[in-house]
């Protein structure tokens, strides 16, 4: 739990409070934080993600926030998941803000040592009293906060049924830029990206896609060029199959399954494939 007695408060009358939210019906009265509270007066971009956002996404997801906080503080929930992968890739690449769903009492103790440098090095904030639990109603209420918050909100993943899609949907009414990952058609955790694509949200797959709707232009990410001759090509290979066993990724190599094994080994060092499990491997 995070120390009680170093949390600090700040009302609707604080310079400090965010211009976002003022205007809100449902604004809190006051906000407790802990952190870096001039974080509230920079530009920043929501993103958010499921809990069940497959392995490859959060990856894929990481390294593209980590861009993104070069140039916006990142907001996004406490969550494992989807929130998890926006935090690790904001904190590498500049400053992320934390909201919660509940008082401080309430921070999910699973994602505990994350949050700690949330404080550290960004900020934690609630819109609620340090006793007060979460409610049926208090993810959406957060939800809300997020989408206002951010020039813009970025989904990682979402199924069909994810609060990720409420975050989307709030942006959508503020009339404000939605962007998303695009997922293969079967893959159920990622139906809810694919149907915010559909209803206008931009199609990413780097962070220049996103960037550039805000006229921000980065040098685009270049290969690894030390990959070695059998890593291009299995890389290659699953980049075409979209994921693959090791057994099918052996065939297709021609190489042996150990040795196609250390290859994928040391693509997962270098963060280019992640393992799904059951000796299944999907490119970043």
């Amino acid at each position: 739990m995070i120390d009680r007695t170093k949390l600090k408060q700040l009302d609707k009358n604080s310079p400090l409070y965010p211009a976002e939210w003022r205007t809100l019906s449902s604004a809190p009265a006051y906000i407790e934080y802990t952190g870096d509270v001039s974080l509230l007066a920079t530009n920043k971009l929501t993103v958010v993600g499921s809990r069940t956002t497959p392995a490859n996404a959060l990856k894929a997801g990481e390294r593209v926030v980590k861009i993104l906080a070069g140039h916006f503080t990142i907001v996004t929930g406490v969550a494992d998941g989807g929130d998890s992968a926006a935090i690790e890739g904001a904190l590498q690449g500049g400053k992320v803000i934390c909201v919660l769903a509940g008082g401080f009492s309430a921070l999910p103790q699973s994602n505990l040592p994350l949050l700690r440098r949330v404080a550290k090095n960004g900020l934690l904030l609630s819109p609620y009293p340090f006793e007060t639990p979460i409610r049926n109603f208090s993810y959406s209420h957060r939800n809300k906060l997020l989408s206002a918050l951010g020039k813009g909100t970025f989904v990682i993943g979402a199924s069909t049924k994810s609060g990720a899609l409420q975050t989307a949907e709030n942006a959508f009414k503020e009339k404000k830029p939605v962007f998303a990952f695009p997922y293969a058609p079967a893959t159920a955790d990622g139906a809810g990206c694919n149907a915010l694509i559909k209803r206008g949200a931009y199609l990413v797959e780097n962070a220049e896609d996103i960037l550039q709707k805000f006229d921000i232009h980065e040098r685009a990410e270049t290969a690894d060029l030390s990959l070695s001759a059998e890593e291009r090509k299995l890389l290659c290979i699953l980049k075409t199959l979209g994921e693959g066993h090791v057994g099918e990724l052996a065939q297709k190599a021609g190489t042996p399954v150990f040795k196609t094994m250390a290859t994928l080994s040391a693509l997962t060092v270098k963060g280019c494939v992640v393992p799904l499990g059951g000796n299944r491997y999907a490119p970043v």
